[in-house]
Order: C-alpha cells, then sequence, then structure tokens
C-alpha cells in the first residue's frame, strides 16, 4: 500500500477556514429564514382554517340542513 501524501499545511488551513466560513453562513441564513418560515406556516394554518370552514358550511347547504 501506498504512504499517505504530506498535505501541505496551507490547504489545511484553507479547508477547514472554508469549512468555518460555511457554517457560520449557514446558521446566519437558518436565523434569517426561520422567522420568514414560521410566518408562513401560521398563514397557513389560518387559510387552512378558513377553507375548513367553508367546505363544512357548504357541505351543510347541499344536504339541506342549514344550521347557520
Amino acid at each position: 500500500m501506498i504512504p499517505p501524501v504530506q498535505v501541505s499545511p496551507l490547504i489545511k488551513f484553507t479547508r477547514y477556514s472554508a469549512l468555518l466560513v460555511g457554517m457560520i453562513y449557514g446558521k446566519k441564513r437558518y436565523d434569517y429564514l426561520k422567522p420568514i418560515a414560521e410566518e408562513e406556516r401560521r398563514v397557513e394554518a389560518e387559510e387552512k382554517k378558513k377553507r375548513e370552514e367553508l367546505e363544512r358550511i357548504a357541505k351543510e347547504l347541499a344536504e339541506g340542513s342549514p344550521s347557520v
């Protein structure tokens, strides 16, 4: 088996620096997008609630027993 090649310290430093920068960027991006996604989920839940209520009313009207 061939012995491992000695990797330059500059290359090691560059690789780990890029890894660290990527982790920091990912954390900042996540913190930026998280509140936006929460708001979208909240709005979607409200729309779903309204849609289900309208479907329930339409179903009751179609059955001919209006309870509203």
